[in-house]
């Protein structure tokens, strides 16, 4: 069964038409929020930056938030494969200790782990990330507003019910709860310019450095009740910042704006690039717009999905589902990244000779 789908919009499939798909031709590789889901794109990762990416010269922005801006920094350190690798070991054997009487850990004792992993797994290569000569990095995150300017047991669970009515009626509307805010690695000295418009909804910017790397990425990953909020980050505003696909689960952004030239390559876990986290019930904002007019996603086929275990990809359900037998999610997991291979290697052959049957609307 063919793994692969790829989906291209009007002018990414016109620029293949012409001139194929070669790796000088990508401006920008996004990294989606969605947790586990983004473990089956592993091959992908060590197939795009370890070997095709790596053949050129050109400057690459990388826009990630939660798993995506981890993985988007692991691109980013020497050895891009053996960090891709380590990436995947770390992200399927974490575990967390339960409280007697409670069914999930508490979000402290995620928080402090989780922290724990980065310091382990960015210790002292930071300036790998942020020194690299072509990428520049762009993690995203999300900063609370007003109510939700503090992480606290009432307030916060308000703030976001609020945010989360305001954004039914407008996306843009929830930039009165929450703002997005993105730490950029330096290009000549400078936090590298965004490779995307920010008309659609409120943004800063915030220059990405040794000080605070660890808190922007973790803050990035922080799934609101899930894990605690980072707050005042280093350089940046004081506030509250939370996981980065609350503002932009997929990374729905206006590239089309800023990219004149070159495209966007995206490997995603689906078909559709969702706006923010709370789009996902929302499935009249699943479409694509002229945002990703100059974007070709690279996803698994619905039907090779069912084939993994569980028939599904992985994802944050397993935690409960599997709870203290860790040993059976690691297995499926590493079930699921494993025949994720054929992602990689259907992608290798078709950029070899590029079919335009393959290529589908997005």
């Amino acid at each position: 069964m063919t793994a692969l789908r790829i989906y291209a919009g009007p002018k990414a499939r016109q620029h293949i038409e012409r001139e194929g798909l070669k790796p000088h031709h990508v401006g920008v590789v996004p990294g989606a929020a969605g947790g586990p889901k983004g473990l089956v794109l592993g091959p992908l990762d060590r197939f795009i930056f370890g070997d095709w990416l790596a053949s050129s010269h050109h400057e690459v922005h990388l826009v990630g938030a939660s798993i995506g801006a981890w993985r988007m920094a692991t691109a980013c350190l020497n050895d891009p494969n053996a960090a891709f690798e380590r990436l995947e070991r770390d992200y399927i054997s974490q575990d967390y200790e339960l409280e007697p009487g409670r069914k999930t850990p508490t979000a402290a004792h995620v928080s402090e782990r989780f922290g724990q992993n980065l310091q382990s797994f960015y210790g002292g290569r930071v300036g790998e990330v942020l020194a690299h000569p072509r990428y520049r990095l762009h993690v995203v995150t999300s900063r609370g507003r007003h109510v939700l300017g503090r992480e606290h047991k009432l307030r916060t669970p308000l703030g976001y019910l609020g945010a989360f009515m305001t954004n039914a009626v407008h996306r843009k509307a929830m930039g009165a709860w929450l703002e997005r805010v993105v730490f950029s690695s330096a290009s000549e000295g400078t936090a590298a310019a965004l490779p995307f418009a920010t008309a659609d909804y409120r943004t800063r910017q915030v220059a990405l450095s040794e000080a605070n790397f660890n808190a922007a990425l973790q803050a990035s990953c922080s799934i609101p009740f899930v894990l605690e909020a980072i707050h005042n980050i280093p350089g940046a505003p004081p506030g509250a910042y939370w996981d980065g696909g609350i503002t932009d689960y997929h990374l729905h952004l206006n590239y089309n704006a800023r990219m004149a030239q070159g495209l966007v390559l995206y490997p995603h876990f689906q078909k559709a690039v969702v706006p923010g986290w709370l789009d996902k019930g929302l499935k009249w904002r699943h479409g694509s717009t002229h945002f990703l007019d100059n974007t070709v996603v690279l996803a698994p086929d619905p039907q090779w999905v069912k084939q993994l275990p569980g028939g599904k990809l992985p994802d944050r359900t397993d935690f409960p589902r599997f709870g203290t037998n860790l040993q059976a999610r690691v297995n499926a997991w590493n079930a699921a990244v494993s025949a994720s291979r054929q992602l990689a290697d259907e992608f290798a052959q078709w950029l070899e000779r590029p079919d335009m049957a393959r290529v589908e609307a997005l």
